[in-house]
């Protein structure tokens, strides 16, 4: 499982290391690639291919035509890249993501159980004010309690 929060930089062509927490996840219990895409926020998920696979094969099974399924692969599946990590651990960010998520230069890899989020450091403090806000409503407590069961 990924979990963490890790603040990296991306350099002028687009590399940014994977954090060796989570590079140890992705290894050890994947391969060394991740698929990258646009999320409905203003960041970026990254997939281990394995859990993008089967993610596509749900989606594969759904009806085309029908409007959110048909969102959803154009804005999150066609914009989905392969970016393997190099020798270094380093993965190359293609340029139409990066600008998806506003990353230029300082970074924020927050692990989320089978997915990764990369998000600018602007946008991961606002996304966090943001969830501190919604933290009290009852819907994360009906989550949390069902969770605890």
């Amino acid at each position: 499982m990924f979990r963490g929060v890790y603040e990296h930089q991306i350099d002028a062509k687009g590399r940014t290391s994977l954090p060796a927490r989570l590079r140890e996840t992705l290894v050890g219990s994947y391969d060394e690639r991740l698929i990258i895409t646009t999320a409905l926020d203003p960041c970026l998920h990254a997939y281990p291919v394995r859990e993008w696979e089967q993610l596509e094969a749900a989606l594969a099974r759904r009806n085309p035509m029908e409007p959110g399924v048909k969102t959803l692969m154009r804005l999150y599946v066609a914009s989905a890249q392969e970016c393997p990590l190099d020798k270094l651990g380093r993965v190359l960010i293609p340029p139409s993501l990066r600008s998806h998520a506003g990353l230029d230069k300082d970074l924020v890899w927050a692990g989320m159980v089978k997915v990764i989020e990369l998000w600018s450091r602007e946008g991961w403090a606002r996304a966090q004010e943001e969830a501190r806000k919604e933290a009290s409503s009852a819907d994360v407590m009906r989550v949390l309690t069902e969770l605890r069961q």
